[in-house]
């Protein structure tokens, strides 16, 4: 009898903890982006200015001047340069996601774990408000969308989980040793370079590409321009391990977090 009335009482609590979860992250993401957008005249047009100015000079650079034969070479490299700026805001910013949050963190019984997934969730809202501007482009340069598009949503969670995993690692090493925040610029700095953004994977030397591919925005990146530009699948089988790759480290990097959480309130 007394277990019977135990398991309900534990369900209800866990229901008005995954509420109270839901709650705190919609409202946390909605403080974000409020913030980072009040004292500025053009708001959210911030999100599409960087990525259409670092298009244009891409352009410049690889259509006029050297002139790599890319084809529907704006949305290539468009579409490239908003995947992987979710992927680096997330983590530059996930990297400081307790550091600047040090008033929430001293508030007893505040759970820090959420503060790494409203940083990733807030830069693929910026994502997907970016996202339309796309469309222009690849109706002009007669791109093959179809219904392969609808595997988009695939996409999205893979790499969230991906970066998700990797925010929650540094934001708490960044507690304990302050300089993984700027390494960490100097490693995606490189990692631009080092994934088929403005050039084609076929370009990269077949000598040294299986360790090219090792880096999982280079799958992922193909995989977004397969359904949104080509109307082609993705390879299914080299986004399910890095799925289940992600996975893991999601797991082994929310450990990590969560064992050392205890210090922040130490070091902040």
């Amino acid at each position: 009898m007394n277990r019977a009335a135990i398991e309900p009482t534990n369900a209800q609590e866990a229901d008005t903890r995954f509420v109270y979860l839901r709650d705190l992250l919609f409202e946390l993401v909605v403080r974000d982006l409020k913030v980072r957008y009040q004292s500025s005249a053009l708001g959210f047009a911030w999100t599409l200015i960087s990525p259409v100015m670092l298009l244009m000079v891409f352009y410049f650079v690889f259509q006029v001047i050297i002139a790599i034969d890319v084809p529907r070479y704006a949305s290539y490299v468009f579409l490239g340069i908003l995947v992987f700026t979710w992927f680096q805001s997330s983590l530059q910013q996930g990297a400081y996601a307790i550091t600047a949050n040090s008033e929430l963190i001293m508030q007893p019984g505040f759970p820090a774990t959420v503060l790494p997934i409203v940083t990733v969730a807030t830069q693929l809202i910026h994502f997907m408000f970016a996202l339309p501007v796309l469309i222009p482009f690849l109706l002009m340069e007669d791109s093959q969308i179809g219904v392969t598009a609808l595997s988009l949503p695939i996409l999205l969670l893979v790499q969230f989980i991906l970066t998700l995993a990797l925010a929650y690692l540094v934001a708490g090493i960044n507690v304990i040793f302050r300089d993984v925040g700027l390494l960490l610029e100097v490693v995606l700095r490189l990692l631009f370079f080092l994934t088929p953004i403005f050039y084609q994977v076929e370009m990269v030397p077949e000598s040294i590409r299986p360790y090219y591919l090792l880096n999982p925005m280079v799958e992922l990146l193909q995989s977004y321009r397969a359904v949104l530009i080509y109307g082609t699948a993705p390879n299914w089988s080299a986004l399910l391990i890095i799925g289940l790759a992600s996975t893991l480290l999601l797991v082994i990097c929310y450990r990590i977090f969560t064992s050392i959480n205890y210090r922040f309130t130490e070091e902040l």
